[in-house]
């Protein structure tokens, strides 16, 4: 019996964003997931394999190969396959595209947060960035929030009007400010260092979802945003010793542990939307998604064939 190969082009025919984010809340049901992450190096080059196992649904391995001189010659700088294996036997259940696995992964992560944590009518969603991810959260917020228009932001106004230009009806917004503070919810997704959302741009009601740090001297949101919001987080464990957004503060004594409220192995303590309350949440990824985000994608391509 030959083993399912699923190709980015055959994982998007059979996906929608909304039982995506259906099979991330059940896969958190079941048994916490075991991690762990090994990395090889030569030179500037990278090989990053994560790897999951959940009892009950099985064990993935995502391998990426990081080679920054790629583009000079032509080629993708990241490349990678994620491999799943079966719970009951270990016997390898199919390959999947790195590229198909990691977008879904990551905005169905911040999609899941903001549909537990913003506001269900919200009218006004802000894309902060425009790099690779920015597409994949137009798409995923669009699903979301069909009422809401979407916007986005980049520092280079020219990349925003490009992503803005694959998705008509998206509007691009030059002051940043200004664009925060009008939106219901903001998404976060930049490869910033230094804050670039501000606590006193904020207002009750609104949900901040940030994406982009993921080293620990990284952060998108300042002191003030993580004093003036409540807190949450797709895993507590991947998240506040090992990412600056929320390392940083906490080192500093701006926030405490107990701060961060919930993540999405406590689904049911996420609150219902507060007006009076301002949210943030925090996708830190791990292997563990990229496992149920495999599993989820292998059930809907045999369900289509």
């Amino acid at each position: 019996m030959s083993i399912p190969n699923i190709s980015f082009e055959e994982g998007e025919k059979v996906l929608d964003w909304i039982s995506f984010t259906q099979a991330l809340a059940e896969g958190h049901a079941l048994a916490k997931a075991e991690i762990d992450d090994t990395f090889l190096y030569r030179g500037d080059d990278t090989l990053l394999s994560r790897s999951a196992w959940i009892d009950g649904m099985g064990i993935a391995v995502k391998t990426a190969t990081i080679f920054p001189g790629n583009p000079q010659r032509g080629t993708p700088m990241i490349n990678g396959a994620v491999c799943l294996y079966d719970d009951h036997g270990g016997t390898l259940a199919a390959l999947l595209d790195f590229h198909l696995v990691t977008k879904w992964k990551t905005a169905g992560d911040s999609l899941l947060g903001a549909l537990r944590l913003a506001n269900p009518d919200s009218r006004e969603v802000l894309i902060v960035g425009a790099g690779t991810v920015a597409a994949s959260l137009i798409e995923a917020f669009g699903a979301g929030f069909p009422r809401a228009q979407i916007r986005i932001w980049n520092r280079t106004t020219s990349k925003a009007e490009a992503t803005a230009e694959l998705y008509p009806g998206t509007l691009v917004e030059k002051d940043l400010e200004s664009a925060v503070k009008q939106a219901d919810i903001i998404v976060c997704a930049t490869m910033s260092s230094t804050p670039v959302i501000k606590g006193d741009w904020l207002r009750p009601g609104q949900h901040l979802n940030l994406i982009g740090a993921y080293r620990p001297d990284m952060r998108e949101a300042d002191d003030d945003a993580l004093r003036t919001s409540r807190i949450f987080a797709d895993s507590i464990d991947t998240t506040l010793d090992h990412i600056g957004e929320f390392k940083i503060p906490l080192a500093e004594g701006v926030i405490k542990r107990a701060d961060v409220l919930a993540d999405f192995y406590s689904l049911d303590a996420f609150p219902a939307y507060d007006p009076k309350t301002t949210t943030l949440f925090k996708n830190g990824g791990g292997a563990h998604l990229d496992l149920m985000a495999s599993h989820h994608i292998l059930q809907k391509w045999k369900s289509s064939t």
